[in-house]
């Protein structure tokens, strides 16, 4: 099991043992691709497992995908459709109805369960960034259990290209959190397609996602959008911020316990040693919006000795961006080693690409030193030769420090005391940083028993409220007796 570095545990007035924990359910996982039903049977064991994590004394946040399948299911559709339009009015129908799944069963469940809609362009606002933080630290802290999904209605880009894989390790890196489960129908990263290839192996450990050779072929159902390509991206962010992640199968969604307890299954993403704080990792969850390429010595100049971008490296320009828009660094073959908020446009970057510095002000027509990208503004992917991040310092009050305390401030009976936390006043003083400048436990439940014949009753009546189609075809099943 991983352990939390022990300058944080210096901080911390819990138990480093007790985890926070985010598991995201693809739509996958929760839409019979046949029928394009849900599946009660794969989310209530999932819902278990959440309950048995939280037994333990573990924060749990779920990410789910499957809005737009469910309110697909709703209408009776059987095909997903593929214009922006009517996703996004699916999205509507579906959300309502997935939340009360969720709420039903861990109800039954003896669990409390709160919804948080967030889009990629609320996380980029360095206010708003604090402020969602301040909210999970406040729903972690009440005993909840967070389920999360992007605001499908008007987040275009994940209805474009499905990035819940990329939402949940921004939800992860948000909270600091220790373990990132990705639960797909898949069981493990490849090195080749295992339908079609006989000799393909699972990999089990990546310690080096730059040097991996493996199978990305896999794409999103006609339910789903995501794939393995957007959950090797959420590898890169994850790791990069200190979590663990894991992709794993949610055919059997108890491995989460055995993995936690060391069992060899899925695929494990070793996080970086050396992992981003404060406002690096931040930079972590803004939008990218466009990539620049550059050559072997400019690379080496960001990620080993610490540089700042300037235009004589850059060797290509791609997408459209603004100045102060957040760009992915790539090397010579296009693969993203860092991230960073560009200080010029994209057609700027493009007219100064390979310039020296004493060319540019005849060409732009004004006196600038040519600084692409501060290093301040730079956020490393992948380690460098005696990685080190000077500028980065571990929050004063990261989540886990405020969660404690906020734990420490309620009364001894179990009631949350409200003591009005303000994220927008600690924006630019919580970590050190101001958003607007640039470079610078709960006992286990009793009666097993009991609770398994709540689940049994919810699962039932959620059955009958499925289509009819889906019953006569048998795509219901009982729930499983949760294995102990």
């Amino acid at each position: 099991m991983k352990r939390v570095p022990s300058c944080v545990k210096a901080a911390l007035h819990t138990s480093p043992d007790k985890l926070i924990i985010v598991i995201k359910i693809g739509t996958s996982s929760l839409i019979n691709e046949t029928y394009g039903t849900l599946n009660l049977s794969s989310l209530s064991r999932i819902c278990e497992v959440v309950r048995d994590l939280h037994a333990k004394g573990h924060y749990v946040i779920i990410v789910s995908s499957g809005a737009v399948g469910v309110g697909c299911q709703r209408l009776g559709l059987s095909q997903r459709p593929t214009k922006l339009a009517q996703k996004q009015a699916l999205a509507a129908i579906g959300q309502v109805h997935l939340m009360r799944y969720y709420e039903d069963i861990l109800n039954a469940l003896g669990l409390t369960c709160s919804q948080v809609l967030l889009t990629l362009d609320n996380l980029a606002d360095r206010s708003q960034y604090i402020n969602a933080r301040n909210t999970f630290t406040e729903l972690l802290a009440y005993g909840t259990i967070p389920v999360v999904n992007e605001n499908d209605t008007v987040a275009v880009q994940e209805l474009r290209f499905g990035d819940n894989d990329t939402l949940s390790a921004q939800v992860a890196t948000l909270v600091e959190a220790d373990y990132l489960f990705l639960m797909t129908d898949v069981d493990a990263l490849y090195t080749a397609n295992p339908k079609i290839d006989p000799t393909a192996t699972p990999i089990h450990v990546v310690e080096d996602i730059s040097s991996l050779t493996a199978d990305t072929s896999t794409t999103g159902t006609q339910w789903g959008t995501g794939g393995m390509v957007t959950k090797l991206t959420a590898a890169r962010i994850a790791t990069a911020a200190g979590c663990c992640l894991v992709i794993c199968t949610s055919a059997k969604p108890e491995g989460i316990v055995e993995i936690l307890g060391g069992a060899q299954q899925g695929t494990r993403f070793v996080p970086l040693q050396r992992s981003l704080k404060g406002r690096k990792r931040w930079l972590l969850t803004v939008p990218v919006r466009g990539a620049i390429w550059m050559d072997a010595g400019a690379m080496h100049a960001i990620r080993d000795r610490h540089k700042s971008l300037f235009p004589v490296g850059v060797i290509k320009v791609v997408g459209e961006f603004s100045a102060q828009d957040a760009v992915s660094l790539c090397d010579q073959s296009g693969h993203e080693f860092a991230r960073g908020l560009s200080n010029f446009d994209s057609k700027e970057v493009l007219a100064m690409k390979g310039k020296h510095t004493a060319e540019l002000a005849a060409l732009l027509g004004y006196h600038t030193d040519g600084e692409l990208i501060h290093r301040g503004n730079l956020a490393l992917l992948l380690p460098g030769e005696d990685h080190h991040e000077e500028d980065d310092h571990w929050p004063k009050k990261g989540l886990r420090e405020k969660l404690a305390q906020r734990l420490a401030k309620q009364p001894a009976d179990g009631a949350a005391a409200a003591d009005g936390v303000s994220g927008s006043s600690q924006a630019s003083s919580e970590d050190g940083t101001n958003g607007s400048s640039t470079p610078s436990g709960r006992p286990a439940a009793a009666g097993q028993q009991q609770q398994q014949g709540a689940v049994a009753a919810v699962a039932e009546q959620l059955q009958h409220t499925q289509l009819a189609a889906a019953a006569a075809h048998g795509e219901l099943p009982p729930l499983p007796r949760p294995h102990h």
